[in-house]
């Protein structure tokens, strides 16, 4: 049987793709699940309208984060943290201290999308990437002082 793909599969190909798979697999588990249109001229002009609507999202979603990622390079935060000898941490300030500090900033950012290069552990002045869109960097600029 022939299929369009519409989601990415690892073993069959991109989205899009004109596969020949076994009868069963497509109309038991591929079509059901949404993965695939049996390959018919209907399905392909579906196929290309679905194409059309994820790009439109893909669009928006950028604008969205590239407004945010200019509104996070204006913010400055300070993490207040206690110190030992030669100003070093106890601890570290982890990605969930700076997601916090930007929540109380009336931003609403994900710990997992916070990228830490390394653990801060001295008191000092970081830049901190935010992973907005996989196209858009946001930087933060976090202060570690003195508790």
């Amino acid at each position: 049987m022939k299929i369009i793909l519409r989601k990415e599969h690892d073993t069959l190909g991109q989205v899009g793709s004109l596969v020949e798979v076994k009868d069963g697999y497509a109309r038991n588990y591929l079509i059901p699940r949404g993965i695939a249109y049996p390959a018919s001229a209907g399905s392909t002009r579906a196929l290309e309208e679905e194409k059309k609507q994820a790009s439109r999202r893909v669009d928006k979603q950028k604008k969205t984060a590239e407004h945010l990622a200019i509104e996070l390079d204006k913010i400055s935060l300070t993490i207040k943290a206690r110190v030992g000898e030669d100003e070093k941490l106890f601890g570290a300030i982890t990605s969930q201290m700076i997601a916090d500090a930007l929540k109380e900033q009336g931003f609403e950012i994900d710990k997992r999308i916070i990228d830490l290069e390394e653990p801060i552990k001295a008191l000092g002045i970081y830049p901190v990437n935010v992973k907005l869109h996989q196209d858009v960097i946001g930087k933060v600029k976090v202060w570690v002082v003195h508790e």
